[in-house]
């Protein structure tokens, strides 16, 4: 492989999969997620990607997945579930899920794929959100999440000095997981007044495509309504 590989988490949909399609004209990509006919679809229409399908919370297929990664150049975590509510009313098993997604999996993955991406000095990149600079009330334990992917980013960078970190928090963007948001708060969906996919992957790409002598860090996008 000539090109540069890139591995996006969640990019059956939503902003992962307007990664992939930005990152394509550069990148070979692997495409991460759990539904493998979305997969095989947007694979379809890239120039050369294909279908990486796996449940990143189970360690062994995740184990098994990684083993097969000869080179990673830059590792997108896009993959990430909300469920809002009041702290009062958040059991142990919406802690336990919300973490183990959005945290641990993350952490799991990277772990894993370190050995290639640092042989790359390659690029990982967090999708975080708003919620991981602030935390609003019914947003807690999603907050949490976000706040620990946050210093989990914090902490790889400053323990890995070969490879690049970036922290991406947008604010609302028009997805699938937006309108269950929406739906959780009891509010009308407003396209209008959110981001959309493409302006987060194009933010994504400036960092991955920056040259060596640049690292952004953490990029914060917020929408403007339109």
């Amino acid at each position: 492989m000539s090109r540069p590989v890139a591995l996006v988490t969640g990019a059956s949909r939503g902003i992962g999969a307007a990664v992939a399609r930005v990152l394509a004209p550069t990148h070979d990509l692997l495409l991460g997620g759990r539904d493998e006919a979305a997969l095989a679809e947007l694979a379809g229409t890239l120039e050369s990607a294909r279908p990486w399908p796996v449940d990143l919370t189970d360690t062994d297929a995740l184990a098994a997945a990684t083993a097969g990664l000869t080179r990673l150049d830059v590792l997108v975590h896009s993959a990430g579930i909300a469920e809002l509510g009041p702290l009062a009313e958040a059991d142990a098993d919406v802690w336990r899920r919300t973490l183990d997604v959005n945290v641990v999996a993350v952490a799991e993955l990277t772990r894993l794929a370190l050995p290639p991406l640092r042989a790359a000095r390659g690029h990982v990149v967090l999708i975080n959100s708003g919620a991981g600079l602030r935390a609003n009330p019914g947003w807690g334990v999603y907050a949490a999440s976000k706040f620990a992917l946050r210093a989990f980013a914090d902490a790889l960078r400053a323990e890995e000095d070969d490879l690049r970190v970036t922290s991406v928090h947008p604010g609302r963007v028009d997805t699938d997981m937006q309108r269950g948001v929406r739906q959780q708060e009891n509010g009308d969906y407003q396209p209008n007044l959110y981001l959309t996919p493409d302006s987060v992957a194009r933010a994504v790409a400036t960092a991955v495509n920056a040259g060596d002598d640049a690292h952004f860090t953490e990029i914060v996008v917020r929408p403007r309504p339109r």
